[in-house]
């Protein structure tokens, strides 16, 4: 079996710590902290402002999937009252007529639903992009190695924090933001 870059750089670097603890070295540890970055965002008044947005957008696309359901109940409700005495002819052309209307009645939630997931996207990024410039800032200025967040994807990555670890009020308080609610644990 061929060895992979990645498994000779581990290689290499197992050996050399293996070295340096034989030759009694002892490494400084790096200084490290997390961020819990869906309580920034919390904190953020661009994050008020984004919520805004989107409700309004959505109360927007609720609005044009309303009347679009409203005609085509007025015209289910006026193929019952005059369906059954309606020339067959006349008949079908009204049930394609409705099933025409209610695929494009779904065609316009679906699309409602990703038109509103990408506006959240689109306003959402840069404010994400602006937490990981400030985290990094804060990490350069308290001179922290490494910054882990609490969560990502879903998941959680950091399955322990000394909450005196937590740089989160220091992302705020670079961003210019009094927190409303202090970081668990931090005594702010």
């Amino acid at each position: 079996m061929k060895a992979t870059p990645f498994f000779k750089k581990l290689i290499l670097v197992c050996t050399g710590l293996l070295v340096a603890f034989a030759s009694g070295a002892q490494p400084n540890p790096a200084k490290s902290g997390f961020a819990r970055v869906e309580y920034i965002l919390s904190q953020l008044p661009e994050t008020r402002q984004i919520e805004s947005a989107l409700q309004s957008l959505q109360k927007q696309l609720e609005n044009q999937i309303q009347v679009k359901n409203e005609e085509l109940k007025k015209k289910y409700a006026d193929f019952i009252n005059v369906g059954p005495t309606a020339p067959e002819a006349v008949r079908n052309n009204a049930q394609r007529e409705l099933q025409q209307l209610q695929e494009n009645l779904e065609i316009l939630q679906q699309d409602a639903q990703s038109t509103l997931e990408k506006k959240q996207t689109q306003l959402i990024q840069p404010v994400y992009a602006k937490i990981g410039k400030t985290i990094e800032d804060v990490a350069k200025e308290n001179g922290f190695q490494l910054i882990f967040s609490d969560q990502t994807g879903g998941g959680r990555m950091l399955l322990y924090g000394d909450p005196l670890l937590d740089v989160s009020d220091l992302v705020l308080k670079k961003m210019g933001v009094v927190a409303k609610t202090p970081a668990k644990g931090t005594g702010n």
